[in-house]
């Protein structure tokens, strides 16, 4: 195994470098006299590409909206394309490295020691004084929007991203618990609410219909991915990360309720009620799964999920349904104390420019696009004509989007020509949700699953010091490894139930105590803003 990862590394880093030093250019921009950031220049542009986009075309360059953009903003780009599911080990590579591109997009929120580490080690630029001179549109909607300027800054007020931005309340709920109405029809079961209902289902799936994996969810980029957001484990009164209660801040992998749901998944698992492959599941998984039938719930998105394997499936099985049900409680009327919900900002998608470029400016007006009139239409829309048209004065999806020729689902013909579903540089707009959501399926499950307290518990979008974020972050990369191994063990029945108390010592020993106290000071310091 250590072998193995000493290859990965060394295959990203040939893959990085090589494409840092020798990549030509991919893309042309035409018609540069239009846009106020022509240069002439190729800027360098790191990402890792969205898997719907990429279910189409693997690469940047053939995606018609990263054209359109070039072509509008007159900037060539070439793409530095990490391989997939490995952007923060290709990103280490690259930053250890020293060669470095114009544009690098990633969640910098979660950078060891944070932005303003990043920032001060040299790695990305801090653009206060580039936005207030060169990005009106940004620095437009964010005098405009003082909460949201509050959750892009470091604690040290620096801005160090163009930030993806939801800009709508009924853009921030969007997954939850899905499931195979017909079955549950076929079988005379009710919709599960309570834990014990969600037992008997999963039984009864793999009794009468012979599911092997009745209940099936994300474990990439870490095991229990999929449960992060409250699902099951919420029940219990507790989260797998941290949250706020009574004006504490807690973290569930220590409480007494996390035990309670590693009891119960540890009971599901041998059962068989559970995935077989708790740890290994990714996305393709969960779609194969779901619409093959070897599983019957999951929990996962309204779009990608319920959008996607329902057309598709009835293709096949007209009866076929999925439909939401509520995030689990313990006891009937319970309201959800957890659920799937995000702050406007969720630091996903921001891209940072490269301390060693010597293309900043022309950087900053080509993220700042995204931000006006034309470029919010771009980014959510695409291109009017063919992506969307303009209907009594709101832009609409056209057949090419919502009714693919080529049978591509909407979720993956909306990557190909905009940026609405996914991450980037702009404000996202909730008319392409009201259009994207087609199905009745969907627009009930955000109904659905937006009925819990979620908003009371989150933890609002802090920003932590350079030194809180060091010290958080070595905290945190050993407590993190070991939540995720005591779950697994104990779920898997490697290790005994009554492990937990021996492994809450071990966070005690860990120092999460400390991490907790960083967590309540940059809590702190954000109310009192």
């Amino acid at each position: 195994m250590k072998n193995y990862r000493i290859i990965t590394i060394l295959l990203i880093a040939a893959l990085t470098i090589g494409c840092l030093a020798g990549c030509k250019s991919d893309n042309h921009a035409g018609q540069a006299g239009k846009s106020p950031t022509a240069s002439g220049d190729t800027l360098t542009y790191w990402a890792e590409l969205n898997g719907n986009a990429a279910s189409v075309k693997p690469r940047f360059q053939d995606v018609p909206f990263f054209q359109e953009w070039q072509k509008r903003t007159g900037v060539n780009l070439r793409f530095i394309q990490p391989p997939s599911n490995q952007a923060k080990q290709a990103l280490n590579v690259m930053l250890a490295s020293g060669e470095l591109p114009d544009m690098i997009e990633y969640e910098w929120a979660t950078f060891p020691g944070g932005p303003e580490k990043a920032i001060k080690d040299g790695y990305i630029l801090r653009l206060n004084d580039l936005i207030d001179q060169y990005a009106p549109n940004l620095k437009r909607y964010l005098s405009e929007h003082p909460d949201i300027d509050k959750q892009i800054k470091t604690a040290d007020g620096s801005y160090y991203v163009f930030p993806f931005i939801q800009g709508d309340a009924k853009l921030r709920t969007y997954q939850g618990p899905i499931i195979r109405k017909d079955w549950l029809e076929e079988l005379e079961l009710p919709v599960p609410v309570t834990i014990g209902d969600w037992y008997t289902v999963l039984k009864t799936f793999k009794e009468k219909k012979g599911v092997k994996a009745p209940l099936t969810f994300l474990s990439t980029p870490s095991p229990l991915f999929g449960v992060e957001n409250g699902a099951f484990v919420g029940a219990f009164g507790v989260k797998k990360g941290f949250y706020l209660k009574n004006g504490q801040v807690k973290f569930g992998p220590i409480e007494p309720g996390y035990k309670q749901f590693l009891s119960l998944f540890q009971e599901w698992y041998a059962e068989g009620l559970i995935d077989r492959n708790i740890a290994t599941v990714d996305t393709r998984t969960i779609d194969s799964s779901m619409m093959s039938g070897r599983s019957g719930a999951s929990i996962w998105n309204a779009g990608s999920g319920i959008g996607t394997w329902l057309p598709l499936l009835k293709e096949k099985d007209p009866k076929a349904e999925f439909i939401a049900a509520p995030y689990p409680v313990l006891h009937a009327g319970e309201r959800p104390m957890f659920g799937q919900r995000v702050n406007p900002y969720m630091s996903s998608g921001g891209v940072a420019i490269s301390a060693k470029s010597s293309h900043a400016v022309e950087a900053v007006r080509m993220l700042d696009y995204g931000y006006g009139e034309e470029g919010h239409l771009l980014f959510n829309f695409g291109m009017e004509g063919v992506s969307y048209t303009m209907k009594d004065g709101k832009p609409t999806y056209t057949d090419l989007i919502l009714h693919n020729p080529d049978k591509l689902a909407p979720s993956q013909a909306i990557a190909m020509y905009s940026r609405a579903s996914y991450f980037g540089p702009f404000v996202q707009d909730v008319a392409y949700m009201e259009q994207y959501y087609m199905l009745q399926e969907q627009k009930d499950a955000v109904d659905i699953w937006s009925d819990t307290d979620a908003e009371t518990y989150m933890l609002p979008p802090v920003q932590k010091t350079e030194r809180e974020s060091a010290e958080f972050s070595a905290i945190m990369q050993d407590v993190t490894t070991l939540v995720d191994e005591m779950s697994l063990r104990i779920i898997l029945g490697i290790d005994p139930l009554d492990s937990f108390e021996d492994y809450v010592a071990k966070f005690k020993a860990l120092n999460i105590d400390r991490a907790i106290a960083i967590q309540k000071a940059a809590v702190d310091r954000y109310n009192a803003d």
